[in-house]
């Protein structure tokens, strides 16, 4: 089994929010025998979405191949202005281009979400990411993450316990849920 992390944050830092998410994800996914990549679109090169070019940019290539080759994803983001960071989304517009291929889009893969806040408002960018994966036919997990900032480091600033937990879950039912044909 394959899975992507895909990593809507601005941010490059190795202590960033971002990436202790992403890096716990991913330890706990090889964990559990999957082979887990993440994919940082701060470092993709992905181009503003404009389906008027003739030729399509090789780092939409790349990312169109990299997110219709695993069999799950788990998508993060910081809460920007109530949705998900305008470059993650500008990021998945570019899966248009896989439309008229056999199995267009993400057709049948499982995707999980997190989303964190300042304040509590973190499930209204898990809505928005939702409504984005459903239209690229994926199933989302019924349960997400929404994270609180405050809450989320221990006094070491590491992951508090409580989200740790919260990750394994969401590994665990996006690993061991239901098995779904990508017909």
């Amino acid at each position: 089994m394959k899975a992507l992390i895909y990593n809507g944050a601005l941010e490059r830092r190795s202590t960033s929010t971002a990436s202790k998410i992403s890096e716990f994800l991913k330890q706990d996914l090889e964990n559990k025998g999957v082979e887990a990549q993440i994919f940082n679109v701060a470092d993709s090169g992905i181009p503003l979405f404009d389906f008027t070019l003739n030729s399509t940019p090789k780092s939409v290539e790349i990312m169109n191949h990299t997110f219709r080759s695993v069999d799950m994803q788990i998508w993060l983001t910081p809460l920007y202005h109530g949705s998900m960071t305008g470059v993650m989304k500008n990021c998945l517009d570019w899966l248009e281009f896989s439309a008229k291929m056999p199995q267009p889009y993400l057709s049948g893969q499982r995707v999980g979400l997190v989303c964190w806040a300042d304040g509590v408002q973190a499930m209204q960018g898990i809505n928005a990411m939702d409504a984005v994966a459903k239209s690229f036919r994926a199933w989302t997990l019924p349960y997400a993450v929404p994270i609180q900032k405050l809450e989320f480091y221990n006094e070491e600033f590491e992951i508090a316990q409580k989200y740790q937990e919260r990750f394994r879950i969401l590994n665990n039912l996006l690993v061991d849920g239901p098995v779904i044909t990508k017909n």
